[in-house]
């Protein structure tokens, strides 16, 4: 059997876009909404921190890839 992939900072921020285009969803359930379509992708997210996933968010919010759908980032 193979190990899964660990998922790279790319495919979390395609994760969090997915998650932010699928459904209205709130800040406190991006997290989980990002791991479960990495593991429906078939990655390894148990070492996934939630700190990983707000820091890409504010990155890509920061760097204008995506609007600040839950107006976290300051400045």
């Amino acid at each position: 059997m193979r190990k899964k992939p660990y998922p790279r900072n790319r495919d979390i921020r395609r994760a969090i876009r997915a998650a932010l285009r699928d459904e209205v969803i709130g800040p406190h359930d991006l997290y989980d909404k990002v791991r479960e379509i990495l593991i429906t992708e078939g990655f390894y997210v148990n070492l996934l921190s939630v700190k990983r996933v707000w820091i890409l968010y504010e990155k890509m919010v920061r760097k204008g890839f995506i609007p600040d759908y839950f107006d976290v980032v300051k400045g």
